[in-house]
């Protein structure tokens, strides 16, 4: 069982978090992490990099990479919109963007609304799913950053 499900409904704490739409699905991340959100903008490729980094952006004279969230998730990219925005969240002591169809809301729930992700058997299936929130109008897959983009961080800080 998830380390964050098990403290979440021991504390009896809330959870602030930011819920975001990615082809159609909820997605949740702690606010913590979150440094703001801007409206989509162009991006300036970077050479041989991996196909879920977009670019990079000048965000106020600091480059920082922008990341399209639904490939590192393993789903399809989505076409961005003037609805699409950038996350823009510290994670692992390292700045980037990450792509979203949407900012839904920022919300502060009970802890114990997270129930533990399925078992599902597969390899890597719920590595970066620390639960899920159950609503009225559907679920909410809670995802962990610092585990998304261990390998990322560690290189741009061995670098």
């Amino acid at each position: 069982m998830n380390a964050a499900y098990q403290h979440a409904q021991r504390s009896g704490e809330t959870l602030e978090i930011l819920a975001f739409r990615l082809n159609d699905q909820e997605f949740c991340v702690k606010t913590i992490a979150i440094r703001e959100i801007r409206g989509w903008g162009i991006s300036t490729p970077i050479p041989h990099a991996p196909a879920d980094v977009v670019g990079m952006m000048n965000l106020r004279g600091a480059v920082i990479p922008i990341v399209d969230l639904a490939l590192k998730l393993g789903m399809k990219s989505t076409t961005p919109t003037e609805r699409s925005a950038i996350v823009v969240a510290e994670i692992n002591g390292v700045a980037m963007g990450l792509v979203v169809d949407s900012v839904s809301d920022i919300l502060t729930i009970d802890a114990a609304l997270l129930q533990p992700v399925p078992n599902m058997n597969v390899p890597g299936g719920t590595t970066y799913c620390d639960g899920i929130i159950a609503q009225q109008d559907g679920m909410i897959c809670f995802l962990n950053l610092e585990r998304m983009f261990e390998r990322e961080s560690e290189a741009v800080l061995a670098a």
